[in-house]
């Protein structure tokens, strides 16, 4: 019975591979295409099959009393066809600027190092290796194929790449064949820049069809204060005919989804100093539709989201521009379509703000490039040159607060007088106000010339959480401008001029306890306030008060040389 069974075996395993190929064939390439460039993941189930048939084969053997079988049908039952996979490759393209990595698995742009920016840590004393945008395992772009029905994240799929030179650019395209139709992405990168030109084609691409560029999910942080950098993670857009908006991964619950109608001119993706923006061609039509989507939060601050362009295939083709670099001001606005506010200032204040920190930041890069300066000697100079303009409206606001503080004695003796009689009182108000040359609005006048330095610091407040101009720049003793004083001294220099101010404005005054209280009060906020604020901003305002102490000390001794107003019974 032993050789019958065996007989019965080989017979049955002869069976199962003349069958295989019949029962479960292989796909037939599409046209065109070649077997080197099938896709790992749609292989995967052929080779299941395969392995499965052969495995219930020799289980049927076994079951059949088989107890050996000869060495080659067991080599054959174990043998299993492996599918010939494109290998996964990594182009890398230096420019003068920035090293770009684009990989052939999905087309996608999964790296940008910039050697001119290099990682800070250690409160901004130690400068480690370039600065790099992606994180482990994120991607800076990648696509999605919508047609009607039907979804294709292209991620899923390895192209063959091809690398040449057009007109002094390297440029990387990609080519694969999906269902049946052929789709090609191309980089073209600008030589000595940032930016990139992205082509894509789909061949035969139905009606309604779309690319879905997604956009990074976050950044590797690069800055010493990785908490205050993670803080800055945002998505901004420009709608067509308005105003840029951002949307903060913070503003943004995990899950939420909000959508903004196109058409949208461009999208960016940005930290604290560097962003990854898609832009539109200038004159053709922006993009349809851009949505968010909030990330999964393992801690408190919010470091994930989503964020997807929705670019319409007019005729099975789309072109865009990419930006991935630092937040350079003239850089950006060099690129045009208002792309320089790809940084919104001053959130909901922003319609007031952006003005304002758009004057301050030109300003500040105009006088960089004419005086040659560092930019802490630019903020010295800075905070003296606006209080010296500042000097004659603060001169007669001073002088006109000096001639209220005379007449208080003669209004105050009117009020009495005529506290029954409104229409009396009113009159006589009005006789001592014209005897002296002043109004009743004369007070808010004065007040009018100290708020004019208002927005400008504001406006510097907000220029120093993101301008990179400012970033790992050292003066005196602390290492970086745009972080706080390591040492904390120019806090406590700020409070102690502020207090020096009010000191001094009081003399030859009658202060009352709610003054004296103030003049130590405010400079104690005031410390606590500048604490954590970037030592730049705590330089400018330390150098405009003590701009303001010659102004102040000239303005007490003519209070103190002015006699007291002789009060008429």
């Amino acid at each position: 019975m032993e050789p019958r069974r065996i007989a019965l075996a080989v017979v049955l395993m002869a069976a199962v591979l003349f069958l295989t190929p019949i029962l479960f064939p292989s796909p037939v390439p599409a046209p065109g295409s070649k077997t080197a460039v099938t896709d790992s993941a749609s292989s995967t189930p052929v080779v299941a099959a395969s392995a499965a048939a052969t495995a219930t084969a020799v289980a049927a053997a076994t079951a059949s009393g088989m107890s050996a079988l000869p060495d080659s049908v067991i080599a054959a039952s174990q043998a299993v066809v492996m599918p010939v996979a494109m290998p996964v490759d990594t182009a890398v393209v230096t420019t003068t600027q920035a090293i770009f990595r684009t990989t052939n698995r999905g087309a996608a742009l999964i790296g940008v190092e910039m050697p001119q920016y290099l990682a800070l840590s250690n409160k901004g004393r130690t400068k480690g290796g370039p600065v790099e945008l992606a994180k482990a395992g994120d991607r800076l772009l990648s696509f999605r194929l919508v047609s009607p029905g039907d979804t294709v994240a292209l991620n899923a799929q390895t192209f063959t790449s091809t690398r040449t030179e057009e007109n002094g650019r390297a440029v990387v395209r990609y080519d694969a064949t999906v269902g049946a139709r052929a789709i090609t992405i191309a980089y073209s990168f600008l030589p000595d820049s940032y930016r990139v030109n992205v082509s894509a084609t789909v061949q035969g691409a139905p009606e309604n069809s779309f690319l879905l560029i997604d956009m990074p999910p976050g950044f590797r942080s690069s800055e010493s204060d990785t908490t205050e950098d993670q803080s800055h993670l945002a998505y901004a857009f420009k709608p067509d005919q308005q105003n840029a908006k951002g949307v903060t991964f913070a503003s943004l619950d995990p899950g939420e989804r909000r959508i903004e109608a196109g058409p949208i001119n461009w999208a960016v993706a940005k930290n604290k100093y560097f962003l990854m923006g898609v832009l539109a061609p200038q004159g053709v039509p922006g993009f349809a539709e851009v949505n968010f989507t909030g990330g999964v939060r393992v801690a408190k601050a919010a470091t994930r989201s989503e964020a997807t362009i929705v670019a319409s295939l007019a005729s099975g083709a789309v072109a865009f521009e990419v930006y991935a670099g630092p937040q350079e001001y003239e850089r950006l606005e060099a690129i045009g379509r208002s792309f320089e506010t790809s940084n919104p200032y001053g959130g909901w204040l922003q319609g007031v703000v952006q003005p304002f920190a758009t004057m301050v930041i030109r300003l500040l890069l105009w006088m960089k490039s004419t005086l040659g300066l560092s930019y802490g000697w630019i903020l010295v100079v800075f905070g003296v040159a606006v209080r010296l303009i500042l000097w004659p409206l603060n001169q007669k606001a001073m002088r006109s607060s000096m001639q209220m503080q005379r007449i208080q004695p003669y209004l105050a003796e009117i009020q009495t007088k005529y506290k029954g009689d409104p229409t009396k009182l009113q009159a006589e108000m009005m006789r001592v106000y014209k005897e002296h040359g002043m109004s009743p609005f004369s007070s808010l006048s004065g007040c009018v010339p100290m708020l004019i330095p208002l927005p400008v610091f504001f406006a510097l407040f907000f220029v120093f959480q993101n301008t990179i101009e400012f970033r790992g720049v050292s003066f005196l003793w602390f290492p970086d401008i745009s972080l706080k004083d390591p040492l904390y001294v120019l806090p406590v220099l700020v409070a102690i001029t502020a207090m020096g101010l009010s000191y001094i404005g009081m003399r030859g005054m009658k202060a009352n306890e709610q003054q004296k209280m103030m003049m130590y009060l405010m400079p104690a906020m005031m410390m606590v306030i500048f604490f954590n604020m970037a030592s730049g901003l705590n330089l400018y305002y330390f150098v405009q008060n003590l701009a303001s102490l010659p102004q102040q000390w000239l303005i007490s001794r003519e209070r103190t040389k002015a006699q007291p107003p002789v009060v008429r019974g």
